[in-house]
């Protein structure tokens, strides 16, 4: 499945690579050149503007935002000018679920979906899975499956962290 990831910091590059594993075609975006330069020489392709990464997604799009909750509406804000009905867009953040059912509201009309889904897992998602906490219409969420599958851990499949 294409997705696109907005957000290079460590756990959303970490994602994108797990994604990259999983056989799924990751277009990235970020305001630092270097960390889209860096996962593009892994196999994402990366986009230098907001536009270059919309026009590079298939529609119907899917956008994960990978951006701390202080910079969601900002970035949704400047994205969602480049976006179209049906599109979806994740906030996969620590957002207060007050302004998710928010931005909900004000993408629906436009026909864009959102979807939040809370994911936990840090750096060490890469290698052992994120857990994820989805909020959102269903037929968008089971539109995540390929993804959903690949970033999870898997049932019974994650080892208690040493020391804790």
């Amino acid at each position: 499945m294409q997705i696109g990831m907005i957000g290079l910091g460590r756990m959303g590059a970490n994602m994108v690579r797990r994604l990259l594993r999983g056989g799924h075609q990751c277009i990235v975006y970020d305001r630092n050149a270097k960390a889209v330069e860096m996962l593009a020489g892994e196999g994402a392709v990366g986009a230098g503007s907001l536009d270059d990464f919309v026009a590079k997604l298939a529609p119907p799009r899917a956008t994960w935002l990978m951006v701390p909750a202080a910079a969601v509406d900002a970035t949704l804000a400047d994205l969602v000018t480049k976006l179209a009905r049906d599109d979806l867009v994740i906030d996969g953040g620590n957002s207060h679920y007050v302004d998710d059912i928010r931005r909900a509201r004000e993408l629906a009309p436009k026909g864009i979906h959102y979807v939040d889904i809370g994911t936990s897992g840090g750096v060490w998602g890469l290698e052992r899975g994120y857990c994820m906490m989805a909020g959102g219409p269903e037929d968008a969420i089971k539109r995540l499956d390929p993804i959903l599958q690949t970033l999870a851990p898997g049932h019974g499949s994650i080892e208690r962290t040493p020391g804790r």
